[in-house]
């Protein structure tokens, strides 16, 4: 017959494997599910770097165009004058001019001017000046500069 103390001394190290089993299953389960959180967040870092990048390429872009705007044209004169094809097209109603006077005013031809309004183009800084220069004019001024420029 064997040994009790042998007995003894297998018995609780068959127990001590037991309860030591268990708790390296739920260290395994906690572990597993941490791994699989942290690929998660990688996932997540992952996109919101590129949303980043891609918005700092975008707010690159129009600090890019804004500074082109402001920035002087050669012959010194400001070119952010804010152009808009229906705010031009509400300026010549509201002066009551034909596209053809409005051009003559501005120094360019009435198919410019109706381009200009559909959007299929845009004025150059020299027009832009001229619009811009229309724009807090009354009818009576307006009158008046159509009058002399066609006596002219």
């Amino acid at each position: 017959m064997p040994n009790i103390a042998q007995m003894l001394k297998a018995e609780i190290s068959r127990i001590a494997r037991k309860e030591s089993r268990s708790e390296v299953e739920a260290l395994k389960r906690s572990a597993t599910a941490s791994r699989g959180e942290i690929a998660a967040l990688k996932r997540q870092v992952r996109e919101l770097e590129r949303v980043v990048k891609a918005l700092m390429k975008a707010h690159k872009r129009t600090l890019t165009q804004t500074v082109h705007a402001v920035q002087p044209s050669v012959d010194g004169a400001a070119t952010g004058l804010r152009f808009s094809a229906k705010g031009l097209a509400n300026n010549r109603q509201r002066l009551g001019l034909s596209a053809a006077d409005f051009a003559l005013l501005v120094g360019t031809t009435g198919q410019s001017i109706y381009a200009w309004e559909s959007g299929k183009a845009h004025p150059s800084a020299k027009y832009l000046a001229a619009i811009a220069a229309l724009r807090g004019l009354g009818k009576r001024e307006i009158a008046a500069r159509l009058l002399e420029l066609r006596s002219a």
